[in-house]
């Protein structure tokens, strides 16, 4: 018996303030190649920020992409499991997709760059609320089959995505 199918997305934001070796070369890295990437929509100067830049030229929005390149490989080294959720046995919970987003940035000013990357799971079946925790499990086991399950807490940054529920949960 299971409530719905669902996946859960986690976003990390990242910034001068970030503390983990793991944030802090996303961080440095994304911002060296904002410097680099941005000279394409500032061929003046003038525009400092993101934002400014955006405004400018819709063409800046490719930045999120183009910066992603410069974070993958830190991203790889996760080995597919979040770095900051975990279950309530203090297990990674895994993740399938991994985005980049440059949020904002200055080409004068590091501790204005702030950058997320969102964490999305494979479909995850969803036994039961119980008050800001989550019974899951993975994948697809048949009825009256026993079924791993995990805990987790839902927290800030954390969201249910995707949703499917079933009919009448009781008659699962």
């Amino acid at each position: 018996m299971y409530r719905a199918k669902i996946q859960l997305v986690y976003k990390q934001e990242i910034d001068a303030k970030s503390e983990t070796a793991f944030e802090k070369a996303i961080f440095k890295a994304s911002y060296d190649e904002f410097l680099l990437k941005s000279q394409a929509y500032n061929r003046e100067g003038l525009l400092k920020t993101f934002s400014q830049m955006k405004a400018a030229d819709g063409r800046a929005n490719s930045l999120h992409y183009k910066l992603s390149f410069s974070v993958l490989h830190f991203i790889t080294q996760l080995n597919n499991r979040m770095p900051v959720i975990k279950d309530n046995l203090g297990n990674k919970v895994a993740f399938e997709t991994p985005r980049f987003e440059l949020i904002e940035s200055h080409t004068e000013d590091i501790s204005m760059h702030k950058v997320a990357v969102f964490y999305e799971t494979a479909p995850l079946i969803l036994v039961e609320f119980m008050g800001e925790y989550l019974l899951l499990a993975n994948g697809d086991n048949a009825e009256n089959e026993l079924t791993n399950t995990f805990v987790i807490r839902m927290q800030p940054n954390l969201s249910i995505i995707n949703y499917h529920g079933v009919a009448h949960p009781q008659l699962a």
